[in-house]
């Protein structure tokens, strides 16, 4: 090899390590641009997260006080089915959760399956509630809707089908009016409290609700947000923020986040004294598993429930202990009685794709069944 050879090769070879240093830099540039938009785009729609649509099925007013609105869904098919539903939503949050969106409704698929549906959407309550007690929620004014529907549709029982607190609530209802229930359909309801390990029935435990009551009054919306973010501290505080950030191109992941962050923080105050008997009474005392619960001077009984009952679970509820809702089943007389239990959480149980596609087809099975 001649050296006028030799020299080319030597002269060729610095460009190379001199290119490779500088594309990583090239791309770590672009990587943090794209990042802060990712983020400027998130931190943007975080603060419209109010203005996103919720509750989007049509519907009317039927009844209205200062404590409640009964709403009646119009119907999408032809004929409906003979018994109609009354869902009962909790006095937690809003019940726009079960008509979050179009595609995952709970009360749009129960209209698409031949379903008339009625909701009671409590209203805030305000300083004069601080004394309103389950007593008036649950003979008084759940009544009242209950005596709504029977009369606007002419018949003598209905489907009661409540949520969570809701779900509790239907159950002391229909243990005291049983003649006006043809069917109970209840999703996680609250019921053997000693059996609830989640980190709400932990802290419930250790309240002085009595002190908190007659302090404060009506619990305030902060202390609902505290519980919820000691429930999965990493979760909610870091990471979902951090999904968003992620998927902030994605207009189904981010309409779908900002309805779910709307609705966790879209909670209104809870009624002194109904506070506290939830949490002294229900949680502290399980007076409802034990059948010593008080509605003013009637004992709910749970044991002299005999119509039809479902009662949906989700195995991964971290609200509500699903060893907590089964119990439910076999503290109650009725001979027709379904326990169906779900692989998803306490949200997912009611509005998400796997609540269309695998909870609401045989929820709307067995409600069609008892309803002609």
């Amino acid at each position: 090899m001649t050296q006028q050879e030799f020299k080319p090769e030597k002269a060729e070879q610095p460009a190379a390590p001199a290119e490779k240093k500088d594309k990583p830099a090239n791309d770590l540039a672009r990587d943090l641009e794209e990042n802060y938009r990712k983020l400027e785009k998130a931190r943007y729609v975080l603060h419209t997260a109010g203005k996103v649509e919720v509750g989007q099925t049509p519907h009317e007013v039927i009844a209205e006080t200062r404590t409640y609105r009964l709403l009646h869904y119009r119907p999408l098919v032809g004929k409906t089915a003979r018994t109609p539903i009354l869902t009962v939503y909790a006095l937690i949050n809003k019940s726009y959760v079960l008509d979050l969106q179009p595609d995952k409704s709970w009360i749009k698929s129960l209209l698409e399956q031949g379903f008339d549906v009625y909701l009671v959407d409590w209203k805030d309550p305000t300083s004069v509630d601080k004394y309103v007690s389950f007593d008036d929620y649950v003979n008084i004014y759940l009544d009242d809707c209950v005596d709504t529907v029977l009369k606007k549709n002419k018949v003598d029982r209905l489907t009661l089908h409540g949520y969570c607190m809701g779900a509790s609530m239907s159950i002391m209802y229909t243990a005291l009016h049983q003649e006006k229930v043809r069917n109970l359909a209840v999703i996680a309801p609250v019921i053997d409290t000693e059996r609830d390990s989640t980190v709400i029935g932990n802290m419930a435990k250790n309240m002085d609700v009595v002190k908190m009551r007659d302090t404060i009054g009506n619990l305030p919306p902060e202390q609902l947000y505290a519980c919820y973010a000691a429930l999965k501290p990493f979760k909610q505080g870091v990471a979902k923020y951090f999904n968003l950030v992620q998927n902030i191109d994605n207009e189904s992941f981010v309409g779908n986040f900002l309805r779910i962050e709307k609705w966790l923080y879209d909670t209104p105050q809870i009624a002194g004294e109904t506070f506290r008997q939830w949490i002294s009474d229900i949680y502290q005392k399980n007076l409802l598993a034990k059948n010593e619960f008080m509605l003013g001077d009637l004992v709910v009984d749970l044991s002299k429930i005999t119509v039809p009952l479902l009662n949906l679970v989700a195995d991964e509820d971290h609200l509500v202990s699903p060893d907590c809702s089964t119990p439910l089943n076999d503290m109650v007389s009725s001979q027709d009685k379904r326990l169906m239990r779900f692989h998803t959480g306490h949200v997912g149980l009611i509005a998400s794709s796997y609540s269309q596609n695998n909870v609401l087809p045989k929820v709307g099975q067995w409600l069609k069944a008892r309803s002609d």
